[in-house]
């Protein structure tokens, strides 16, 4: 696999190959996006989520022990696309204490009071530990893009232009992720692709059955009149954003078990491409380690 080099010679993650791989030369079209497997080559059930599970559970306690890189996943998606539980099956295996999900919803006024990448930016992971992003800094160029309104919120100084605001956060947000590539973050970028009649038929699910009513807000509904807008904003978010170091995956989504399944196979051949290993002892290591066992080996 080639990787992508810096001008100075560092060489940073590079995407694993898939169908769903969003081009990197700004040719990406949402209307050609499919909304379902493109292929059914790829097995998603029984023991194959399994072996998947087993298979991210080992690389998250490398990942830990080795202490060098960090993992971010990013989830966005229109609602009802299952987000939160892609991210519950797909990390059902590993460690609690080696991961740690955000939601970013309405912005706080302690947030407002900061650019719009502070909110994001400290919730960022640690080096060994896997963060995950439930909605993220891309709000900004999506539903603030459908709501420009939003904006009169954010006390940004001077007057605003909107011809130009969304290309600005664009560009901040492609030096901010290539930043944290250089510096060692894995970032796997997912768009679950749901179709609008596969929304509306999950809509009146939650609708329909008591147990999924909390899961309903009525302002959804409301947000689906702007699907075309949305529509056009994740377009030019993702042609904008989606590099060799932080690439973006337009996920099919009407059916759950294969988006699970391709999102963690994903994962999976992203962290095996990065050489992760358990860490080497030192010379000064392995005389303590024989210390210690002569004396263990001795206490009677």
């Amino acid at each position: 696999m080639n990787k992508e080099t810096t001008k100075k010679g560092e060489t940073m993650f590079e995407a694993p190959e898939s169908e769903y791989l969003v081009p990197f030369d700004g040719s990406f079209r949402v209307s050609k996006a499919s909304t379902i497997a493109l292929t059914d080559r790829h097995p998603h059930k029984g023991k194959h989520r399994e072996r998947a599970t087993d298979a991210l559970k080992q690389l998250q306690r490398v990942l830990a022990a080795g202490d060098r890189h960090a993992v971010l996943l990013v989830f966005q998606a229109m609602d009802a696309a299952g987000k939160d539980s892609t991210i519950r099956a797909v990390m059902q295996g590993v460690d609690p204490s080696g991961c740690q999900v955000f939601s970013f919803k309405k912005p706080s006024s302690q947030e407002l009071d900061h650019d719009f990448l502070w909110r994001t930016t400290r919730c960022l992971p640690e080096r060994g530990r896997i963060g995950i992003f439930n909605r993220s800094h891309y709000e900004e160029v999506l539903v603030v893009r459908v709501h420009p309104q939003i904006l009169a919120s954010q006390k940004i100084p001077g007057e605003l232009n909107l011809e130009t605001i969304w290309e600005d956060r664009l560009r901040s947000i492609l030096a901010h992720e290539e930043h944290l590539a250089r510096n060692g973050t894995v970032i796997i970028k997912f768009w679950l692709n749901v179709s609008r009649d596969e929304q509306k038929r999950r809509f009146l699910a939650r609708l329909e059955d008591a147990s999924k009513n909390w899961k309903f807000e009525p302002r959804d509904v409301i947000e689906r009149q702007h699907w075309d807008d949305y529509m056009h904003a994740y377009e030019e978010a993702l042609n904008a954003t989606s590099r060799p170091w932080a690439p973006w995956y337009a996920i099919p989504a009407d059916s759950k078990p294969y988006m699970r399944a391709r999102v963690a196979e994903i994962i999976i051949d992203a962290l095996e491409s990065i050489g992760l290993r358990y860490p080497e002892p030192s010379e000064q290591d392995q005389v303590a380690f024989a210390a210690a066992r002569q004396e263990l080996e001795n206490d009677h």
